[in-house]
């Protein structure tokens, strides 16, 4: 991650479980002094990536979602970089909630005069870090389990927006059910960023694939481009090209 030196990256990979560090304890595991760890928790703590208190710290997201975060790490952080590496200097792009997408805009640091429309609440501490990302985070009912504002007032301030690439994830994949999810809210916030966007690219691990959620969001043929770890089925991947959907393995 720009901007951050290797041992702060380390601190947030600590973080990651969503509990709270004594900053003692931080200090033994990474074999440094409390001063140095205080002086690196003040500079995460400026660029919105942690919350101190007390002489414990915490990783700036809810619990909920670190513990989310925390199931097929590996395959969602290299999804995250692939579907980063579709954005150039300039774009204007959607990023929905989730786990998966909310790790794209780690990714974007170094770039340029990105503008971000979302409904993620995980994206604003990458616009505090990087100053070149312009984050437009709409209003609506505020779901802090999945971090995420649904709900006609989304719905109805995506409306005003065009991006080039909208960026969304699902729950379950399958070429007869299509996307779907558990909560029709979702489903409607992500059907409209689709609607506003020339391209629509699905984030999802291989761990969705088979899954069936209560709500469908749209049909198969209906993504552009899917983004997905090694796992992903090769029927599938041959059965999706061949109804024009362009598959990317991010290795």
């Amino acid at each position: 991650m720009v901007g951050i030196s290797p041992r702060e990256a380390k601190i947030l990979e600590l973080l990651r479980s969503g509990k709270e560090y004594p900053v003692t304890r931080l200090s033994d595991e990474l074999g440094v002094s409390a001063v140095t760890i205080r002086g690196d928790l003040r500079d995460l703590d400026s660029k919105g990536l942690v919350v101190r208190s007390h002489g414990r710290v915490i990783a700036a997201s809810s619990p909920q979602s670190s513990l989310r975060d925390s199931s097929n790490t590996a395959q969602k952080e290299l999804i995250a970089k692939a579907a980063a590496d579709l954005v150039s200097d300039g774009d204007f792009i959607m990023i929905s909630n989730g786990s998966t997408c909310s790790l794209i805009a780690r990714h974007l640091f170094g770039m340029k005069y990105i503008k971000v429309v979302t409904n993620s609440t995980l994206l604003l501490p990458y616009g505090r870090a990087n100053p070149m990302l312009d984050i437009t985070l709409v209003g609506g009912e505020y779901r802090p389990q999945a971090e995420a504002l649904v709900g006609p007032v989304a719905i109805s301030q995506i409306e005003n927006y065009h991006v080039s690439t909208a960026f969304f994830g699902t729950d379950g994949i399958t070429l007869e059910h299509g996307l779907t999810t558990s909560l029709i809210e979702n489903a409607q916030v992500l059907q409209r960023m689709c609607a506003q966007a020339t391209r629509r690219v699905l984030c999802v691990d291989s761990s969705k694939v088979g899954n069936r959620g209560f709500v469908r969001i749209m049909r198969v043929q209906d993504i552009d481009t899917i983004v997905t770890d090694s796992g992903f089925p090769q029927d599938l991947i041959a059965q999706l090209e061949e109804l024009g959907v362009e598959v990317i393995i991010a290795r």
